[in-house]
């Protein structure tokens, strides 16, 4: 998805409503707005910049596609511009599919390592849906409790978080859910040193769950 916006970030926008999310005109009538829909409430704004959605504490996403994975470099000087142009919480979802997978490694490269941004992979809108539902739940939670502790341990069997966690090579059930006992967002298992993960699940797994991130 190209985008023409003169205006990088649209100022103000990103003053995001707890369990609300901003959402990018563009999207207004697509898959994965209707599988939004009805879990968190959407408001759709024409102008939004580079930004495809906006979430609470100035937290946004930049979604890049199967097609924009495929079709070349545009969507990096959409990344770099977003990246110079503002001082919000940049998360990319990418599409990483068997058409895309070839292209994705140079992604995390540029992403993670020159950007500075958290990278996050799907696989098809509705993963993608899922896992902006809990991006937006761990921005709404008041008083930053922590969600895999206590009575709201409960949130671990939710099958859109863990299916994330569970594509990381040799990671099954078990590990994912001792991850994230330890790493209560993906945001923050994404971003875990390489000898914060060994001190959880080991080195041999610590690598795998690194490389998964940020491997060129």
């Amino acid at each position: 998805m190209a985008t023409t916006q003169s205006t990088p970030v649209r100022a103000g926008a990103s003053a995001v409503p707890y369990g609300h999310v901003i959402v990018s005109e563009k999207w207004r009538g697509t898959e994965l707005a209707q599988l939004l829909q009805g879990k968190v409430n959407l408001m759709f704004e024409d102008g939004l910049g580079l930004v495809d959605f906006h979430l609470p504490q100035r937290a946004c996403i930049l979604y890049i596609s199967e097609t924009d994975l495929v079709s070349g470099n545009e969507f990096k000087r959409r990344l770099v511009r977003f990246r110079k142009a503002s001082n919000l919480r940049g998360i990319v979802l990418a599409e990483r599919t068997r058409l895309s997978d070839q292209y994705y490694s140079p992604v995390q490269n540029f992403v993670v390592l020159e950007l500075g941004m958290t990278l996050l992979p799907v696989t098809n809108r509705s993963e993608a849906a899922q896992l902006i539902f809990h991006l937006i739940q761990e921005r709404s939670r008041e008083g930053g409790s922590n969600p895999f502790i206590g009575k709201k341990r409960c949130h671990l069997s939710e099958a859109s978080i863990l299916q994330t966690v569970q594509r990381i090579p040799a990671v099954g059930r078990v590990k994912a859910l001792q991850l994230l006992h330890h790493f209560p967002s993906i945001q923050e298992l994404s971003n875990a040193s390489l000898r914060d993960l060994e001190a959880v699940v080991g080195r041999g797994f610590a690598s795998n769950i690194h490389s998964f991130f940020t491997q060129t």
